[in-house]
């Protein structure tokens, strides 16, 4: 009998009421491995109620208290590690050394949020008039929600409730319908290490629970990472509805390879940044810009046989250098592209898609592909594509490999390998994009610093976890007070000022 995932709420498991169901294929077989149940507004709206009930003596607790369920959460999860991993792998087809840096990632920001106490100090002034003190306090919001992928089904829950949470809030997680196994585990742990029921809820559906979420006034902020399009969607609707709303979409990133640059770490660089986790990362590279037709002979004659002699495995294979795709459908499209650039009249140097699994023939995997002599004008260049393909775009100078970068749509993450610190500073200045790496092509910040990028790969003013997290999930007050002393009292009607 196929197993049912149902939701998370309240502090329990409890079973679905929509009678809708979504289907969680084993990547590496291509089977059925069990069947997840859609929220209804309904259920997303009880999921609410238990927030709303929850959250306020939450709220009131000593930030240190929250600060030790934190702890005690990053005890646990770190005893069940392997646990956690197996089930990312066994459902999104990231291999288990992956999936343990999909979870570590995530663990870092709950880390940082273990200094909450400290990260929620207001600030004060004393004397800032006559007898007048004035300070500011930074209270949560309520009740926050989360609407993550399902290439990052630890890490990215974490980003968002970790901090949600260590702030006061209650949370609402509706993670992807496609992976859901691990953010149910970790919100399990949660209760473990001391959070109360009904503080984070975990709500798992498709476009009727995300709008339920967006739509319910109660729900005080939204935080969304996925594809462009459906940022865009949820922060118009959740903006329109008074929320606070933060969205991270889309990346086409660029590695700028400059001539000065140390060919063989840039190749190691391409290859783990461009093909890691089946190229299924919002901060994968999946272009290549050599400066200079040397450069880009170079660097392709190098790559060639690296991508021809990547091991595609089981994602239990921890010797594997990537497991298969999500699902068959999204293995389809990943394919499509690849027919797409071939008719567009980009050169395939190396093709992935006859790749077959001995004895796992049905499962969703795909060989590493490689195209070179790709253009700014074709759809493989300026469209996400989101798996194990890398395109070389050749670049003539320096200021074409810039430009490149400057004016694709999307600013999510770029690098720039070279020797010349010149070059590196003037790049970094110049780019018009959020995240930069010098010499490191996956330049995703550390839990202290925010994560976030520019143009079309993000809407809303404040980043991902580090200090704008706090921000995010917080309301500033600020207090002007003064207590009777003596000094001579009378109307004041013009405004205040305190000279």
């Amino acid at each position: 009998m196929t197993k049912t995932i149902g939701h998370f709420i309240g502090g329990k498991r409890v079973e679905g009421k929509s009678g809708r169901f979504g289907d969680i294929f084993n990547p590496n077989t291509g089977e059925l491995q069990a069947k997840v149940a859609l929220a209804s507004q309904a259920e997303v709206r009880a999921a609410v109620a238990n927030a709303k009930a929850a959250q306020p003596e939450w709220a009131a607790k000593n930030p240190q208290v929250r600060a030790r369920v934190m702890m005690k959460f990053l005890e646990l999860a770190n005893a069940h590690r392997e646990e956690l991993a197996l089930l990312i792998s066994m459902e999104h087809g990231k291999t288990i050394p992956d999936a343990l840096g999909d979870l570590q990632r995530g663990l870092e920001v709950a880390e940082f949020c273990t200094g909450i106490p400290h990260l929620l100090k207001g600030d004060f002034t004393d004397g800032a008039g006559p007898g007048i003190d004035m300070y500011s306090m930074r209270q949560p919001i309520g009740i926050a929600a989360g609407i993550t992928p399902f290439n990052f089904p630890a890490m990215i829950p974490l980003w968002k409730a970790a901090p949600a949470i260590a702030c006061g809030n209650a949370f609402i997680l509706k993670p992807s319908e496609r992976d859901p196994s691990c953010p149910m585990r970790l919100a399990e742990l949660f209760l473990e290490a001391g959070l109360p029921p009904g503080i984070l809820n975990v709500v798992n559906g498709d476009k009727e629970a995300v709008d339920a979420v967006l739509d319910d006034p109660d729900v005080g902020a939204v935080g969304f990472v996925g594809s462009t399009p459906i940022a865009e969607y949820v922060y118009s609707r959740g903006t329109s509805h008074g929320k606070r709303v933060q969205c991270f979409g889309g990346a086409k990133n660029h590695m700028i390879v400059m001539p000065d640059a140390d060919m063989d770490k840039a190749v190691d660089a391409l290859i783990g940044a461009g093909y890691g986790s089946a190229g299924e990362r919002c901060m994968a590279i999946s272009v290549a810009v050599p400066v200079g037709e040397a450069t880009a002979d170079a660097l392709v004659a190098k790559l060639i046989p690296r991508v021809e002699k990547l091991k595609v495995g089981l994602s239990t294979d921890r010797e594997a250098d990537y497991g298969p795709l999500v699902t068959k459908a999204h293995l389809d499209k990943v394919k499509s592209y690849i027919d797409l650039g071939v008719k567009e009249g980009a050169k395939l140097k190396v093709d992935g898609r006859g790749f077959k699994m001995q004895g796992y023939e049905n499962g969703f995997f795909l060989g590493g592909s490689l195209f070179d002599n790709v253009t700014k004008d074709m759809r493989i260049y300026k469209e996400e594509i989101f798996g194990p393909v890398l395109s070389v775009v050749r670049a003539k100078t320096y200021e074409e490999g810039l430009t490149l970068a400057n004016d694709h749509e999307y600013g999510n993450g770029v690098a720039i390998f070279t020797r010349d610190g010149d070059a590196a500073r003037d790049f970094a200045s110049r780019v018009q994009v959020g995240m930069i790496g010098i010499n490191v092509p996956i330049p995703v910040p550390l839990a202290y610093h925010t994560f976030g990028g520019w143009k079309r790969s993000a809407f809303g003013d404040l980043n991902q976890h580090g200090p704008d997290a706090v921000r995010f999930y917080t309301r500033t007050k600020t207090v002007t007070s003064r207590w009777p002393s003596g000094i001579k009292e009378g109307a004041q009607f013009s405004i205040p000022t305190m000279r």
